[in-house]
């Protein structure tokens, strides 16, 4: 359990952020960036157990297993996580076929974890951000929610709605000083893109204006920036960590 955050007069306290999905790639960079900076993290997770607690460990802060598609178990984690300075969405799920062939259950599950997760997230940790009048969240989207991915198009739709979302809360959240934005992340060295051939990838880094494949520590330091102080000036905004792939 985590012990809730003071402050008084003339004492800075601790910071302390929840990033879902923080076992791995993007979301376990995030930990680690945020911990560097001195913030308190805690760090959700499904399925992988060992990795977040090791994280934890490496990291000095708490790991709490929650799936953020369940509504119930979102409430869990933010009750024993307590009240949160940043939120910070990774959690996501993909799946590459064709629209034809998809399942209304693998539509559903899509979206349970990608746009209602973060919806159930935001809801938790909005109403503390509203009472200290100040916080920050950012949503992981993709750069297939701006433009479309053939054969993702389930993804791209719950991508997509999450913009829509972070534009929408940003503007609902500023008389509060609470700020809202998203990263759209390119091609990204993360487990999400194992489905793909070396020469899928070797394809998508020559047509990166970089010419190569970002790295989940680059995400990272765009979400500690957007969360931090630097950015007080900075709401409703989409920043592309593409390389340039979209521009």
């Amino acid at each position: 359990m985590l012990v809730p955050i003071s402050s008084h007069r003339g004492v800075s306290a601790v910071k302390r952020a929840l990033i879902t999905g923080a076992s791995r790639g993007i979301g376990a960079a995030t930990a680690r960036e945020l911990a560097a900076r001195g913030w308190q993290v805690v760090i959700n997770y499904c399925r992988s157990k060992e990795k977040a607690e090791a994280l934890a460990r490496e990291t000095g802060g708490t790991a709490i297993c929650a799936d953020v598609s369940d509504e119930a178990q979102v409430k869990a984690m933010f009750a024993e996580a307590g009240e949160v300075d940043a939120l910070v969405c990774c959690a996501g799920t993909a799946h590459f076929g064709l629209l034809s062939d998809m399942s209304a259950d693998e539509w559903r599950r899509i979206f349970a974890v990608n746009t209602d997760g973060v919806f159930y997230c935001c809801r938790e940790a909005i109403p503390h951000m509203v009472r200290q009048k100040s916080g920050s969240i950012v949503i992981v989207s993709s750069m297939w929610g701006q433009t479309g991915g053939s054969c993702e198009a389930a993804y791209s739709a719950s991508k997509g709605a999450v913009i829509a979302l972070t534009k929408a809360l940003a503007k609902e959240l500023g008389p509060s000083n609470v700020r809202v934005n998203c990263i759209a992340p390119g091609v990204i060295d993360t487990d999400m893109n194992a489905h793909l051939s070396a020469s899928d990838m070797a394809a998508l880094r020559d047509e990166t204006p970089l010419g190569r494949i970002g790295l989940p520590e680059e995400t990272a330091k765009a979400a500690a920036f957007l969360v931090s102080e630097e950015a007080g000036f900075i709401t409703g905004q989409v920043l592309g960590v593409n390389g340039g792939l979209v521009i």
